[in-house]
């Protein structure tokens, strides 16, 4: 295999131990500046120079793009996967890991855990949001800050407001965060390769210092995640679309909570505290893809005149409720259950005796015709008839004018 390291920082620790895990392994490797490709486009035939020489076949290409070089560094990594070469992580992935707003977004979605977060730009909003989290103390973040950098603890709601104020008055955007107590001064690091946990510490910061970042003296040691820790980590890094990836989480007594998933998960601080060669791991699976790579199933199996893939929902009340697959008569309609997720537990190539409960989705393959039949329709708002008051040329408008117009009802309370 050719890997094609993408670092501006040859000689850092992260890029010195994955260029020499490759080396050991017999694979050709390569650590190239992001900052030195040059982007071509041409009518198909994407391309790329490197330092002003046309670029040389790689198999795949591992990215460790910096927070500094986001935009130019995820157009890189889309060039070469417009080229088909293997990219340990998405261009995509890599964007929305590197928002921390867009990231919540993203994961919010989904029945994973996180701090409760409120974004606001209008000063008469903040009041009301940090009650919406729990008051103070509260949690304090600059959108793109990295390595604990432009995190802020604000101890009471006044410290909290003027904080937020000065910093919308130098157009910075803010995070309003949810101070986890109980998890105060210490965080998880899990090192997620693939579809598992290879690696995890726990960061813990000292002396009066509430961040846990290495780079601000925390301290680390090695910890066993229990399942749920492991399966929380794992589906944040897929739900970002990130295959490496370091998933910050909290201890909260309701489980997890993931605070970050880093795109660029620096090595040193876990390899040394876990004494694992984390970076032969990161290796052998890049190795793997490019031998036997994954594919978009969404994307091939859509190729079909009539088919492709679709999410079901199974509801409470639902006919297929403590049916078994084979008896739901998916099958019978052309539909193929590719994967059941039932809560947080995913199940790949579901037997057909498993029986369906409510609130499973079903991940299928088949006629999209039938696939629509069985997907309810959303409820349209009732919309009411008003008329407008004003007079015109021909007079007044009457109730029966066509230029009456329809207006949704006012909002509920908690819309507005």
């Amino acid at each position: 295999m050719k890997l094609g390291i993408l670092s501006c920082s040859p000689s850092c620790y992260s890029s010195t131990r994955l260029r020499d895990a490759a080396e050991h392994r017999g694979h050709k490797v390569r650590v190239l500046n992001t900052l030195k490709f040059a982007i071509d486009l041409e009518e198909g035939e994407p391309d790329l120079y490197f330092r002003s020489k046309h670029l040389s076949h790689y198999d795949a290409v591992l990215p460790r793009i910096g927070a500094s070089i986001t935009y130019f560094g995820t157009a890189v990594v889309r060039q070469f996967e417009q080229m088909d070469v293997f990219t340990a992580n998405s261009s995509a992935g890599i964007a929305n890991s590197r928002d921390k707003l867009r990231s919540l977004q993203i994961l919010s979605k989904h029945n994973i855990g996180i701090p409760q977060t409120t974004f606001v730009r209008d000063h008469k909003d903040i009041l009301p949001a940090i009650e919406r989290v729990g008051g103070a103390p509260v949690i304090i973040k600059l959108l793109e800050g990295t390595q604990g950098v432009g995190v802020i603890l604000a101890d009471t709601v006044k410290i909290a407001e003027a904080i937020i104020e000065t910093l919308h008055s130098t157009r910075q955007n803010v995070l309003v965060q949810k101070f986890v107590a109980e998890s105060r001064g210490r965080d998880i690091r899990a090192l997620v390769v693939g579809d598992q946990v290879v690696a995890s510490m726990r960061r813990v910061a000292q002396g009066q210092e509430f961040r846990s970042n290495v780079h601000r003296g925390g301290k680390t040691e090695p910890v066993e995640l229990d399942d749920h820790q492991r399966e929380t980590a794992v589906r944040a890094a897929q739900i970002m679309g990130l295959k490496i990836a370091g998933v910050d989480m909290l201890e909260g007594q309701d489980g997890p909570q993931i605070i970050e998933v880093n795109s660029s998960p620096g090595l040193q601080g876990i390899e040394t505290a876990t004494q694992l060669d984390i970076a032969g791991a990161i290796v052998d699976y890049i190795a793997a893809q490019v031998d036997f790579p994954e594919i978009d199933v969404r994307q091939r199996l859509t190729v079909s005149r009539g088919y492709g893939v679709a999410e079901l929902h199974v509801p409470e009340g639902s006919e297929f409720v403590g049916r078994t697959i084979a008896d739901s008569g998916l099958r019978d309609r052309d539909i193929n259950v590719l994967t059941l997720h039932r809560g947080t537990t995913v199940i790949p190539n579901p037997k057909s005796d498993r029986a369906l409960e409510a609130g499973d989705r079903l991940l299928c393959f088949g006629r999209l015709e039938a696939m629509r039949g069985m997907i309810p329709g959303r409820v349209q708002r009732k919309r009411r008839l008003k008329v407008l008051d004003l007079p015109d040329e021909a007079g007044e408008l009457g109730a029966d004018h066509p230029r009456g117009y329809y207006e949704p009802d006012p909002p509920h309370e908690e819309e507005r």
